[in-house]
């Protein structure tokens, strides 16, 4: 017997099936041959002691009385059954005379002999007391006027007929037996068929465990098992991509770590020393320090709220927000930037300006990256165009700048966490994720199209509650009013 698994539990659970199957069939196969044969010797036999009956209550009954037997050889031969004995009974259940001419038990007892006394035909199956046989009796009244004179007993062997069916049934079981062993082959064959794959999985799963992401599953499977490969191949590949966005990003911040701690550890080493009598030089090296703490703490912070984000520990303070003034108040914020690249910011609003709910600090944080990166990767000279537009459910607020873009294969990475389409560029890849995840907590949506060497949009919308679809159509109201 093989051992415990899947392959044993397919085959066993397939073969149980078939088996009980089968041996419902043969069961109910076995119970209708029986009947089958029985029903038609039945038939056989009442049909002629119904005739005898119909024809002695014609002809014969009014001829002679009860006592006068010398016509019972007469009535012997005239009912006879071929292969069937004749048996005539008195109404006490004895036998006077049968057609075997052996001598039988007296008062006969059987069902079909009592129905016969009451009056009606009967069918009895059972063995001869003698003998032992299996035989099978029809006993029916012969009347005359009104009165049950004599019963007629027809007694056939079924001794042949149980060989007959016994026979059928061997191979019958013959038949299922062999049903079964084709089944079992089937079964081992469907198994493996499962096994096999699932084992070949299970090698590239236990690979993995130990560190190996560069195998893959090799085979070309079909349905669920095919699915559950590719699905294992592709969360390989993304293992090893993210392994390599996190060594990227290690290698990033520890750049961006290293460059201001240099700075720092320098002019802090130069002050130290004394060297500087000048008060302008060392008023410099205080304000380098202090920049490039500053852009420590920034680079902390952002690490920070990225983590508080991924453990769902950051906390909305949600109060009307307006998100025109919240615009205008971070373009002027970015706008000493844009002057240093010299490029234009333009905000522009339709529709009706209305509050939304949201943490206002938050949101300033969702707009300040998103106007930054514009800054970033636009060309001196250039624009970045800031569209603010009301619809009855969500405010969307769109910017679109015309700098370098970003290429298809990046696009739908870029708000992934420590994603970077140029590593070498600085930063830590967490900004536009940030922003995803606080966006998102708003209940609204960011959304990211892009064209090479064009220009990038970022379209964030966010939804206006309830309260202020009334403010909007009140104050439509109003207008047309007015107007």
């Amino acid at each position: 017997m093989f051992k415990k698994g899947l392959r044993r539990s397919v085959v066993m659970h397939y073969f149980i099936v078939v088996f009980l199957t089968i041996m419902i069939v043969e069961v109910i196969f076995m119970i209708s041959i029986q009947a089958y044969y029985y029903n038609s010797i039945s038939n056989v036999m009442t049909n002629q002691a119904y005739s005898s009956t119909s024809y002695y209550q014609k002809f014969i009954g009014t001829s002679y009385t009860e006592n006068d037997t010398n016509y019972l050889p007469d009535l012997l031969k005239m009912f006879a059954l071929e292969n069937t004995e004749l048996q005539i009974l008195n109404t006490k259940g004895d036998v006077i005379i049968s057609s075997s001419g052996f001598q039988v038990e007296k008062g006969l007892q059987t069902s079909d002999v009592i129905q016969a006394k009451n009056g009606s035909q009967s069918r009895w199956i059972g063995s001869q007391t003698s003998t032992g046989e299996q035989v099978m009796a029809v006993s029916t009244p012969l009347i005359d006027q009104g009165q049950t004179i004599y019963i007629l007993r027809y007694v056939t062997s079924l001794e042949a007929i149980n060989n007959k069916i016994t026979s059928i049934i061997l191979i019958a079981i013959g038949v299922g037996v062999v049903v079964l062993a084709v089944v079992l082959l089937i079964s081992f064959g469907l198994a493996n068929s499962i096994v096999k794959p699932i084992n070949n999985i299970t090698a590239f799963s236990g690979q993995m465990a130990k560190g190996r992401f560069d195998v893959r599953v090799e085979g070309d499977y079909r349905y669920e098992l095919g699915e559950l490969a590719s699905s294992l191949n592709y969360m390989a590949e993304e293992i090893v991509r993210s392994d390599q966005v996190k060594n990227d990003f290690i290698s990033s911040i520890s750049h961006e770590l290293r460059t201001p701690l240099t700075g720092i550890k320098g002019w802090t080493e130069t002050l130290v020393s004394g060297n500087f009598s000048d008060p302008e030089e060392t008023k410099l090296g205080m304000t380098i320090i202090a920049k490039e703490t500053n852009r420590l703490i920034g680079l902390v912070e952002e690490l920070l709220d990225f983590s508080r984000l991924q453990q769902k520990e950051v906390r909305l303070n949600q109060d009307p927000v307006d998100i025109v003034a919240l615009l205008t108040e971070t373009k002027l914020q970015v706008k000493t930037k844009a002057d240093q690249k010299q490029v234009r910011l333009t905000l522009n609003v339709s529709g009706i300006p209305v509050p939304i709910i949201g943490d206002t600090n938050r949101l300033k944080q969702v707009f300040l990256n998103i106007i930054d990166n514009a800054l970033k990767f636009s060309h001196t000279q250039s624009n970045i165009f800031i569209h603010i537009e009301y619809e009855p459910k969500e405010c969307i607020i769109t910017v679109r700048d015309t700098g370098i873009g970003i290429g298809e294969e990046h696009i739908t990475k870029v708000t992934e966490k420590f994603y970077q389409v140029n590593p070498l560029g600085g930063g830590t890849g967490l900004g536009l994720a940030i922003t995803r995840e606080l966006v998102e907590q708003h209940g609204g949506r960011l959304s990211i199209t892009s064209i090479s060497g064009e220009g990038t949009s970022v379209i964030v919308s966010l939804p206006i509650c309830d309260k202020v679809h009334d403010i909007i159509k009140d104050q439509a109201e109003e207008e047309e009013l007015q107007a």
